[in-house]
């Protein structure tokens, strides 16, 4: 892995409720994320390898700093195993401990909030294997200083107290059907967009504050904060 990225003049804020953005699995350079800019997106979330090895296709550092330069905040959440992966407690510490690294790689500050995108567990895996690998994980890149957020996509594993008992402050609510989080709810709720967006696929996020006040942390330029 290259040595880390770090990026001057942008900063970690909290992001106000009603902001309107995207998440992409698709690279952005500086003219795109301008266009999206252009087109009332406030902010985009982009992904991080899963593994140790980074990809083309995931968020580099070039990148985030075109996405920030062109007006947009930036989050970023970890990819996910394909669909009927068994998690556990030493993989959820490998994953927290690689995703967190590629933050840092790419110039993500401490304090912003990396996803763990949790979807595809598969069927009559134990809920403390899940709750395990999701605590694992978190422990990991909030070790690294970040914000560990959540996002609850469909067959999580975990019923909504489940969900809830977990570590995190931060849910992110995905398109498909999903539990509630009892006495906290989700600060992010993505929709899905079944057309391309200026040439590429996206899902719509808003944010939200969740029902204890707390809401999503991005990082953005400072003058724009």
């Amino acid at each position: 892995m290259n040595a880390s990225y770090s990026p001057s003049g942008v900063c970690v804020e909290a992001a106000p409720a009603g902001a309107h953005g995207f998440d992409a699995d698709t690279p952005l350079s500086l003219e795109l994320a301008r266009q999206f800019a252009a087109s009332g997106y406030q902010f985009c979330v982009r992904y991080l390898t899963l593994g140790s090895d980074e990809y083309v296709s995931d968020l580099s550092a070039s990148e985030a700093q075109d996405v920030l330069e062109a007006g947009l905040a930036l989050m970023a959440v970890q990819h996910v195993r394909e669909p009927g992966w068994s998690p556990n407690a030493a993989m959820g510490k490998s994953d927290g401990q690689n995703t967190a690294a590629h933050a840092k790689t790419v110039g993500l500050l401490p304090g912003v909030n990396i996803w763990c995108d949790l979807e595809g567990v598969a069927d009559g895996t134990a809920a403390q294997d899940v709750a395990d690998y999701c605590s694992q994980w978190f422990e990991a890149v909030s070790a690294a200083g970040y914000a560990p957020g959540l996002y609850v996509g469909s067959d999580a594993g975990l019923s909504g107290a489940q969900l809830y008992e977990l570590p995190f402050q931060h849910y992110w609510q995905s398109c498909s059907s999903v539990p509630e989080i009892p006495q906290r709810g989700y600060q992010m709720v993505q929709t899905l967009v079944p057309q391309p967006v200026n040439g590429i696929g996206i899902d719509a996020d808003q944010t939200q504050n969740d029902q204890l006040g707390g809401t999503v942390r991005w990082q953005v330029l400072a003058e724009r904060a």
